[in-house]
């Protein structure tokens, strides 16, 4: 393979005048101006121009980063002006030999602002070389020679240089496709040969950027490139004969990808924030800001440089930082940076690549925040030299004083925060200072009572500080130190008996209107003229008495050691001691007494209850004594048996088996089962001894092999216990009230169903008149009586089909015999239900009434009565005859009649 010597591709003289077009270059400004930064731009350039071949790079400044400006050519036939500020040629032509000059504006979309800057093209002059060869054409890249071997095949063949790569500049504007280089073999005189590429943009994704003619071998681009996005294309080219057989090695083809300043430098953050503190030295790191370019870092394109184009606000210097361009490292560079003056810098930092070249260089901007952070460089300072206070005696947690300070460094931060200290004043600590959070305010509060007759008056002396130390170099002023006078008030104090609790000692039974001891209050108040007047607070067992005067305690009732309400051989009573103050002040005391035992509890038998077989053996009683008394007046006890009735020392034998516990057994040989009351005569150690007989209630039984009562008697023996007899009559009465209750519930509902029986209706009542039997006429002769209408009907339906329960009550039960018919409860529609309804109800609430003073109502009596007329009833005739036990049947009402007739003979 060979290369022309004097062949180069078209573009790269392009590409080189592009990056050395520089004439004119302004220094950079030290404030930033919106507009273009040069008077005038120009650039030396080929003689011929192609369609999109860039020409140079107008640079507008809008400071902010925030216009959005459109350019324009004054001559747009030839040259037009993109976005990012890049001359292209719109068409291909000569450049003549004079200046092409022109115009480029930038519009400002928002505000319709108009800049103008002109632009001058100079074509460079040929070079000698040049002038003798000639224009050098397309590049040819030949295929090396290869010798045949023996057998005809192609052998490879060791090569001695490396075909060296094409570049191409990216973002070309075309004319497309646009021939690179052509590839050839020496076998193309005597073959047809067919060309083809391979590799990652050719027939390898991405496809189609690269083509070959198959019959010239002319390599050829199809589109601009993009060098952020492939920087480099490794192509392999081939030559085969018609036949498809290869007739030369592949060779190797690197096409670089040439980066042109098309990208802006980006700030990774748009705003930066970084804080310094007050006070810094210069030279003190503050924060680094950072930019990143797309484009290629090798080259000039993407190179970055920082700078500060402004500081708000500018005091005390407008140059209190600066930045290194390289690194984009933010120091201070001079003195004064003051919090409390200012307490924050805003810088606008810009990023610019070409190492930073206004002309060429594309830049961006982005925003450092730095804010000034606090330290401790002014101490808290009183707003009073002096502070007083008062507070009455005896209380705490009680604010006397409020201190209040000021700190001009930063609120609620351990700068400002105040801490305050008593430095003299206060020996036993009777006072604390605690900081208000809000107000950073002290507040003076009294911790431990203070008495007013042994101080009056405290002369605090406070210093204030804050939570960190000061700064190096600055001290505490006289203005953090200040003095707290505190007024005790004296007020009325409770009297206090001394001692208290107050114990004494003395023997139980003491008689009532004994003195026992004085029992004294003392007033602490000794500025104050005050009398004290005792009361009994608390006495539990009412024994005792005090003076009201003198505080003397006097029984009045006899002490008993053995109470309930001694507790431990101590009996507690409480005493109240009153003062007259304004307002009146009391205090308790506690007197205890301690009482000494005597012997004034003769001893029990204990168990009360027991159970023994019928014979001496298998088992015995043991039994102990119980005393109230404590040594020396209680145990070793004696047991003995009493000498009458004889039949207890002849039954019953008592064995001591030590001072406190004794055994009782059968004497005799058998005893009758049943319960015996054996007394046992017991006597204590006291001096005097005292000695009790106390019973003994035994139980004997027959008993099985193992001692135990075998016999149903045991059961009744031993009883029924208080708790379980309380249980049984508390069931007996709940029983006995809700029978009384469902005997009440009975009574109503038979007075409810009574008042619906005597309401009959018409339809169903047979009989003719209600008649009133007050008198007596002259016999069955005066009337003249259809008796027929009392007999009943045959046809009148059986008892079983009829209602059943709808009867009054004072009627006579239906027995087997005799077959009433029961009448309907409807009530009459007339007044003559409402007076029968008062009727019933007068007579149902006069318990004396007799039923024959009530609204009777005479139903049938039945098929085959023998009376012939109402006359055959008559009493004196046929009333020894008459048998009257049923009107016992016929309820209360007829109980009268009952008693007279149906008592039998008598």
């Amino acid at each position: 393979m060979s290369r022309p010597a004097g062949a180069a591709p078209a573009l790269l003289p392009l590409l080189a005048a592009l990056l050395q077009a520089a004439t004119g270059a302004a220094g950079e400004a030290a404030t930033c101006k919106t507009g273009f930064p040069e008077a005038a731009y120009s650039a030396v350039l080929a003689p011929d121009l192609h369609e999109g071949q860039p020409l140079l790079n107008v640079r507008f400044s809008s400071c902010n980063g925030k216009r959005k400006v459109r350019y324009e050519s004054s001559e747009p036939a030839d040259f037009k002006v993109d976005e990012d500020g890049v001359v292209y040629a719109v068409r291909s032509f000569p450049l003549s030999p004079e200046r092409a000059r022109f115009l480029v504006f930038a519009h400002d979309r928002d505000t319709q602002e108009k800049w103008q800057v002109a632009v001058s093209l100079s074509p460079r002059p040929p070079a000698p070389e040049a002038a003798l060869q000639g224009s050098p054409g397309i590049e040819e890249i030949v295929f090396p020679r290869q010798p045949a071997g023996s057998d005809g095949h192609l052998r490879r063949q060791k090569r001695d240089w490396v075909i060296p790569p094409i570049n191409l500049p990216e973002n070309s504007r075309g004319p497309f496709p646009q021939e690179l280089v052509r590839i050839r073999s020496d076998r193309d005189k005597n073959l047809s040969l067919r060309y083809s590429v391979t590799g990652p943009g050719a027939d390898q994704p991405p496809t189609g950027i690269f083509i070959i003619n198959p019959i010239s071998g002319q390599l050829s681009v199809t589109k601009p490139l993009d060098r952020e996005q492939i920087a480099r294309f490794h192509l392999r080219a081939h030559a085969v004969d018609i036949n498809g057989n290869q007739v030369e090695n592949p060779i190797d083809i690197v096409i670089n990808v040439i980066d042109m300043n098309d990208n802006r430098p980006e700030f990774l953050h748009q705003v930066w924030n970084g804080t310094v503190p007050e006070g810094s030295k210069p030279g003190t790191y503050v924060m680094t800001v950072t930019a990143i370019d797309a484009d290629d870092p090798n080259t000039q394109n993407g190179m970055l440089r920082y700078r500060i184009l402004s500081q708000a606000p500018s005091t005390p210097s407008p140059n209190m930082f600066t930045i290194n361009n390289e690194t984009g490292d933010i120091i201070t560079v001079a003195a004064g940076l003051d919090r409390e003056k200012v307490h924050q810098y805003t810088l606008i930092i810009q990023a610019t690549d070409t190492e930073g070249s206004p002309t060429y260089g594309l830049s961006n901007t982005a925003t450092a925040v730095i804010t000034v952070t606090d330290v401790n460089d002014n101490p808290p300072e009183f707003m009073a030299m002096s502070f007083y206070g008062e507070v009455p005696e005896n209380r705490v947690d009680v604010i006397v004083a409020n201190l209040t300070v000021t700190d001009k460094d930063q609120p609620h931060t351990p700068s400002w925060n105040a801490a305050y200290r008593i430095s003299g004043g206060d020996p036993t600590g009777r006072f604390a200072i605690q900081t208000d959070p809000n107000s950073n305010d002290g507040l003076v509060t009294v911790v431990k009572p203070i008495d007013f007759e042994t101080n009056r008056m405290f002369v605090l002396t406070v210093a204030a500080e804050n939570q960190v130390p000061l700064a190096k170099g600055i001290q505490h002023p006289p203005q953090s130190t200040a003095t707290v006078s505190v007024t005790v008030i004296d007020v009325n104090e409770n009297p206090y008996f001394v001692p208290n609790p107050k114990i004494i000692r003395q023997e139980e039974g003491l008689h009532a209107g004994t003195m026992l001891t004085t029992f004294t209050a003392q007033d602490p108040d000794r500025y104050m003229q005050q009398s004290i007047r005792y009361t009994k607070l608390s006495d539990p067992a009412n024994w005792l008495r005090i003076d009201p005067v003198n505080g003397q305690i006097t029984t009045i009732a006899v002490l008993d050691r053995e109470s309930p309400h001694v507790k431990n051989n101590i009996y507690n009573a409480t005493f109240l001691a009153s003062d007259n103050g304004i307002p009146p002040m009391s205090g308790t005391g506690t007197l205890q007494v301690y009482l000494l035992d005597i012997n004034d509890n003769a001893p029990q038998v204990l168990p009360q209850e027991a159970e023994t077989c019928e014979t001496p053996a298998p088992n015995a009683i043991n039994i102990t004594a119980l005393d109230y008394d404590i040594d020396p007046n209680a145990g070793p006890f004696a047991f003995d048996l009493p000498l009458a009735p004889a039949s207890i020392k002849r039954n019953w034998t008592i064995t001591r088996l030590n001072g406190d516990f004794a055994q009782l057994n059968l004497k005799i040989k058998f005893l009758q089962a049943g319960i015996y009351d054996v007394p046992i005569i017991i006597t204590d150690s006291g001096n005097p001894p005292r000695s009790n007989s106390s019973v003994l209630r035994v139980k004997v039984c027959q008993c099985d092999s193992n001692g135990d009562c075998t016999d149903v008697d045991r059961i009744v023996g031993a009883g029924l216990g208080t708790g379980a007899i309380v249980a049984i009559l508390l069931c007996i009465i709940i029983l006995l009230v809700l029978v009384l209750m469902f005997v009440a519930w009975m009574k109503r509902r038979d007075k409810e169903r009574q008042a619906k029986q005597l309401l009959i209706d018409p339809e169903d009542d047979v009989r003719d008149n209600i008649l009133k039997y007050d008198e007596e006429g002259g016999g069955e002769e005066d009337q003249d009586y259809d008796l027929s209408q009392l007999q009943q009907p045959d046809t009148v339906e059986p008892d079983a089909a009829k209602p059943v329960g709808i009867r009054r009550l004072d009627e006579r039960p239906i027995h087997a015999e005799p077959q009433y018919p029961v009448r309907s409860a409807a009530p009459h529609p007339g007044d003559i239900g409402d007076f029968i309804n008062e009727g019933l109800k007068a007579a149902d609430n006069d318990p004396t009434a007799p039923p024959y003073d009530s609204l009777l109502v005479f139903d049938y009596e039945g098929s085959g009565s023998k009376a012939g007329s109402l006359s055959s009833l008559n009493s004196s005739s046929s009333g020894g005859e008459q048998d009257y036990d049923y009107l016992h049947d016929w309820g209360p009402r007829f109980k009268k009649l009952a008693d007279m007739y149906g008592g039998g003979d008598d």
